[in-house]
């Protein structure tokens, strides 16, 4: 962790971890393991647990499907709780989030399915455009390493600030080349970031925070990313060794159906975007 900030950030998230684990009650290794029993999937509660409600209570059964949900506040304990099959499969990631965590931690989770893109966007309480931020402006970002650099190209896409050339998913801000406004960067836990709006200037929302929070990314956001070419698209995901799983695979088929397509449009109206 690179600042006070971010160690708490990780007590916080180990603590998180104890209660996650906790949570997933007596399943244990079962879930991952006993293909005769249920999916138990670790979601974010935005909306990623929100598509798996809506294919449990509407398509699962017709398919076959016993579909659990667990949801999870921060992004670390779906990972683990996936890598020693507390359960089954998580859903609330991205590659860039997923190869970088699989490399720090030495886990093992590959993607089957992208569902959807939560687009990042930059949100304020108190300016109405990028252009008005005031020079010396504090900015919460993303302190998770791939949404922290994920924060900065888009601010970087919107002529706020101008990174480094050849800068890739580990960018910090002392990566930035130029910061006309002199603006200063302050790191918080994702989930956090929303929070901090009526304490600094502008924040960099991840798109599920940004709906928890009552904002309407394709409305409310002062700059948002644009879904063209965009790696940043969300999976279910699995243990490796774990995509035969039939049950895996009737979600994913699910996951990617018409209905399901037409439930994103509809309740996110453009605030989350169908990837398939």
């Amino acid at each position: 962790m690179r600042n006070t900030a971010k160690l708490t950030t990780a007590v916080l998230a180990a603590g998180a971890l104890t209660l996650g684990l906790g949570a997933c009650g007596s399943s244990g290794s079962d879930s991952a393991s006993d293909t005769s029993g249920p999916l138990v999937v670790a979601a974010s509660p935005t909306p990623h647990a929100e598509i798996l409600n809506y294919v449990k209570e509407n398509l699962a059964k017709k398919a076959g499907l016993d579909l659990e949900v667990k949801e999870f506040t921060d992004y670390v304990t779906p990972n683990t709780a996936t890598e020693d099959g507390s359960v089954g499969a998580n859903y609330f990631q991205n590659q860039p989030y997923l190869d970088d965590f699989n490399k720090k931690r030495g886990t093992h989770i590959v993607p089957v399915v992208t569902v959807h893109l939560e687009p990042l966007g930059l949100y304020s309480h108190k300016v109405k455009s990028a252009d008005a931020l005031k020079s010396g402006a504090t900015i919460a970002v993303p302190n998770d390493s791939v949404n922290e650099a994920r924060a900065l190209k888009l601010l970087d896409a919107n002529g706020i600030i101008t990174l480094k050339d050849g800068v890739g998913n580990e960018a910090t801000p002392s990566d930035i080349a130029k910061n006309p406004k002199n603006l200063t960067f302050k790191e918080l836990e994702a989930a956090q970031t929303p929070r901090s709006l009526d304490d600094v200037d502008a924040a960099v929302v991840n798109g599920n925070y940004a709906i928890e929070a009552d904002l309407k990314p394709a409305t409310d956001a002062l700059v948002l990313e644009s879904a063209k070419n965009n790696p940043y698209g969300n999976f279910l995901a699995v243990k490796d060794g774990n995509q035969d799983d039939p049950r895996v695979k009737k979600l994913a088929k699910l996951l990617t159906s018409a209905e399901v397509k037409k439930f994103i449009e509809d309740k996110y109206a453009g605030s989350v975007l169908a990837s398939f």
